[in-house]
């Protein structure tokens, strides 16, 4: 992944972890990794908890952010959440979420979109 990838992926991560306290939301964990891949945020929000996979792009080129998780990610998210689960001894109720997040560097704006994942 190149530098500019990472810096961007990183900035997307804090911009939802911003847009998810705003909406009531802890943040309990960040880039949290298991040998199914990382989940980016993990969040509470009342007594259920949120496994959440940002995407952040600049350009619609390669489509919407949120097209970029297929199947095969949500499969290893899920595997990824459940072995957080497993590992914090936790028997909390749990859903994926997606945050898709399209920049506009010239005006200085960010679109933002949440999305509930069915697994």
């Amino acid at each position: 992944m190149s530098d500019y990838n990472r810096r961007l992926g990183q900035y997307g991560e804090q911009l939802a972890a911003q847009f998810l306290i705003k909406r009531g939301c802890l943040i309990i964990a960040k880039n949290f990794r298991t040998r199914f891949g990382e989940i980016d945020l993990i969040a509470q929000a009342g007594d259920e908890i949120l496994f959440v996979e940002v995407k952040t792009r600049t350009a619609s080129t390669f489509g919407y952010p949120e097209y970029a998780v297929d199947h095969q990610k949500i499969s290893h998210l899920v595997q990824a959440a459940r072995a957080y689960l497993e590992q914090n001894s936790l028997n909390s109720v749990w859903r994926l979420e997606i945050i898709s997040i399209e920049l506009n560097k010239q005006a200085k704006t960010a679109k933002i979109k949440r999305f509930q994942t069915d697994y």
